[in-house]
This record gives structure tokens, C-alpha cells and sequence, in this order.
């Protein structure tokens, strides 16, 4: 009776775990075209190639793919996530080591359903949820672009992951949870420009991928958009891009947008950090039509709720004294010769700390990290030959950078909590 018993639990607890793999199964596998039995012939025109080599710079390809000093799109640069190291792959045309024997449809899976030519599943340090969006033609336009590149003989470095985050099985759970490819489908009514900025900033450029809030599995929250959120890269914050006390740009002119992009300078902002190599290697290269439709969709991002005014009797925030009076000496002796004594800046050199919104951001990442590391804008032709803010970690400690940062963040008007010595020990 017990063996009985034991046995239909066992065939229940079988069929459940049968369904639950074909379940899985059927989720890795929606939308996904079976590739032809023979690999198509594929010819590039040389118009065809040069369009890819604008694409990938679009999305920024050699970017994620090319290390310091190393060969373009030979692939090995490391990438930090919370499950641990993704290493970029080869897209040169080596037949060994690169995509060589891979066909345009091996490819456009790549892209679209996030799976390799053997049909692994690729990790999303790879930004196929995003890529999921770009057309066949423009997938096609690309591996053009890389076939035409120097062959680099580099073998792929293994990725350096926790169990179970390097097997497959648990890559197909994740998927099938995150993951569902689609292409990019215009809205009937927004107009051209606007679709068309869509498409790059959702698609090809995607841009979520870095300010975009991610859950506890590090999947983009799509429901909450380009809502903010931590890089890997040096640990800077990239704030959001819906949020007017962060980055958003709903009430900036268009073309201060389009400069920001293609110089990376603006009246109101300038870029630094991880944002100011995606300027340096793609947005400014992008014809002014592009950044143009960047803009306006960029400005017609649903804006976070604005903050409700402080009360008229609002106290300010309390500081110590002491801190304060730290910090005001270290930034006379640090900061003031470039800031000016009153936070005003140098008008095309160096930025206002008064009033800037990037110093009274919420969070005080990306201040620290300019601190500790240096604060230096892309070299565009628009700002060929840029201020930078030398790095003061080897000069400051954590209590002075903690202090230094509470005075800046307390004084000219701004009024933000103050920084902390643990809040510089997490950067």
C-alpha cells in the first residue's frame, strides 16, 4: 500500500517534471525561425558594408568588443555582473576563433533569439533583449560590416561564473522568464522621426541595458523603462532618463539633446563616466537625422512625477558643523581654483556645482567616482580638446571625500543629504 502509494507520487511528481521541461522548452523556442538545412549564399555590396559599419556604431559594437589596445571586435573584454565575469566574444571573420563560419542567419539568431551557431544560449551581458528589435536587414548589414574586418586569431576566454549561473539549464530558466523575441513594431501614432528614434534607443542602441532598473535575476525591468540604474563599468550610475532630477530631458530643447550626443556638451550638462565613451565611440558619429529622431523620443519619455514643492518653513538639512567646516577647506584647496569659491564654474570649462542637478542627485555615486577617479569628457569635433577633472583618490581619503562632498551638496543653495564615509567605501 505505502510502495503504492510512493509510486503515483513518484509518476506525478515525473509527468510534472516532464511538462515543466517541455514548458521550458516551448518558451526558449517561441518565435524562433528554423535556420535553412544549407547555409545561404551571402554576397555584401560595398553599400551594404559601409551601412553596418554605421550600425555598429549605433550600438556601439566595438565598444563591448574590443579591449584596451586590442584588436577591434576581437572580443576578451571583461564584463562584471552580480552572478560573476561575461567575456566578450570574436566577431572577427577568423574561421577558428571569430564568427569566419558563421552564415547571416547564424547571425541574425544571434541578434533576435539570443543563441549561438551551435545553438547555446547566449548570456545577456550580450544585449539580445534588446537586439531582439533590430530588422533582418540591419542584422544582415552588420555581419557584412564584420566579415570585412581583419581577421583577429583570439580564442574566446571562458566566462567565470557561479553555479548555477554557467549552465545552460539555469540560462534557459532565465530566458524563459525574461526573454521573449520580437521585432520592432512602430507606434501608428507617433510620427517618423519619433519611431525612428525608438528603434535606437530601444533597440540598437540599447540604451536600457545600462539605465534601465533590473530585478533580483538582473533582467531589465521593462515596465519601469529607462527608470535609472547601476553600470558595471567603474561603478558609476546611470541615472534616469524619465526623471527631470536626474536625466531627463523633456524640457531641454532638441538641440541641446542632439549636442549632448554629439559632442558631450550641452548648456545644461555635460557627460563623464561610462556615458562619455558611448559618445566618444558611437552617438557621435551618428548623422544629425539620427540624433535628431534620439531626441525626440528621448524628450517624449513618460517624466517621473515632479517633487512636490518643500514648505515654505522647510528647515534645512542639519550637518555637522565640523564636516562642513572640513569640507569648505578641502575644496578651497582642491576644487575652487576650477569651481570658482562660490560654486559658479567657468562657462565652457568647467561646470557649476551650484544648482546642478548631478551633484543633488539622490545618490552620490557618480560624484564619488569623479572624485576618486576623474571626471573627463569625450574629445568630439565639437569639443575637441576637453576640461577634465584630475582623480583625487591617492590625495583624499574616505572622510575627506566624504566631507568635501557634504559641504558641496550644503552649500550655494543646494541642499542634499550629506554624504557619508560608508557611502564612499561602496563605490
Amino acid at each position: 500500500m505505502i510502495l503504492q502509494r510512493i509510486g503515483r507520487v513518484l509518476l506525478v511528481l515525473a509527468v510534472l517534471a516532464a511538462l515543466a521541461a517541455a514548458l521550458l522548452v516551448f518558451m526558449n523556442l517561441r518565435g524562433e525561425d528554423p535556420l535553412p538545412a544549407q547555409a545561404e549564399a551571402f554576397t555584401a555590396t560595398p553599400q551594404q558594408v559601409e551601412r553596418g559599419r554605421y550600425l555598429a556604431l549605433a550600438g556601439n559594437c566595438a565598444g563591448c568588443h574590443t579591449t584596451r589596445g586590442g584588436r577591434p571586435y576581437a572580443g576578451g573584454l571583461p564584463i562584471e555582473t552580480p552572478f560573476g565575469t561575461v567575456y566578450t566574444s570574436n566577431l572577427t571573420p577568423d574561421a577558428k576563433t571569430g564568427i569566419g563560419r558563421w552564415s547571416s542567419a547564424h547571425f541574425w539568431r544571434a541578434m533576435h533569439n539570443g543563441r549561438s551557431s551551435d545553438g547555446r544560449l547566449l548570456y545577456p551581458a550580450f544585449p539580445y533583449p534588446s537586439f531582439t528589435r533590430v530588422t533582418r536587414e540591419d542584422s544582415d548589414a552588420i555581419y557584412a560590416y564584420l566579415r570585412s574586418v581583419e581577421p583577429a586569431v583570439l580564442e574566446n576566454t571562458p566566462h567565470r561564473l557561479r553555479f548555477p549561473y554557467d549552465t545552460q539549464a539555469a540560462l534557459a530558466v532565465w530566458r524563459a522568464l525574461s526573454f521573449k523575441p520580437e521585432p520592432f513594431v512602430a507606434h501608428a501614432g507617433k510620427p517618423a522621426e519619433w519611431n525612428r528614434g525608438a528603434y535606437l534607443v530601444d533597440g540598437l542602441g540599447h540604451c536600457i541595458a545600462c539605465h534601465g532598473s533590473r530585478n533580483s535575476l538582473g533582467a531589465t525591468e521593462t515596465a519601469r523603462g529607462l527608470s535609472g540604474g547601476s553600470v558595471a563599468v567603474e561603478r558609476w550610475y546611470a541615472p534616469s532618463l524619465t526623471d527631470p532630477r536626474e536625466a531627463g530631458v523633456a524640457d531641454w530643447p532638441a538641440p541641446e539633446v542632439v549636442s549632448l550626443l554629439k559632442s558631450g556638451v550641452a548648456p545644461r550638462g555635460a557627460v563623464m563616466g561610462p556615458m562619455a565613451e558611448v559618445v566618444f565611440r558611437s552617438t557621435q558619429h551618428l548623422d544629425d537625422a539620427d540624433l535628431r529622431a534620439m531626441a525626440s523620443y528621448l524628450k517624449d519619455l513618460p517624466g517621473a512625477a515632479e517633487a512636490p514643492a518643500p514648505p515654505a518653513n522647510k528647515e534645512p538639512t542639519r550637518r555637522d558643523a565640523g564636516t562642513m567646516a572640513r569640507g569648505a577647506r578641502i575644496y578651497d584647496q582642491r576644487c575652487a581654483y576650477c569651481h570658482g569659491d562660490q560654486g559658479q564654474g567657468a562657462p565652457g570649462a568647467y561646470p557649476p556645482l551650484a544648482g546642478n542637478r548631478a551633484v543633488n542627485m539622490a545618490r552620490p555615486t557618480n560624484l564619488i567616482q569623479a572624485i576618486a577617479h576623474g571626471g573627463f569628457l569625450p574629445s568630439t569635433p565639437g569639443n575637441p580638446r576637453p576640461y577634465g577633472m584630475p582623480p583625487f583618490a591617492q590625495v583624499l581619503d574616505a572622510a575627506e571625500v566624504a566631507a568635501v562632498l557634504t559641504y558641496i551638496r550644503g552649500a550655494w543653495g543646494n541642499d542634499s543629504p550629506p554624504v557619508t564615509q560608508l557611502d564612499t567605501m561602496r563605490r
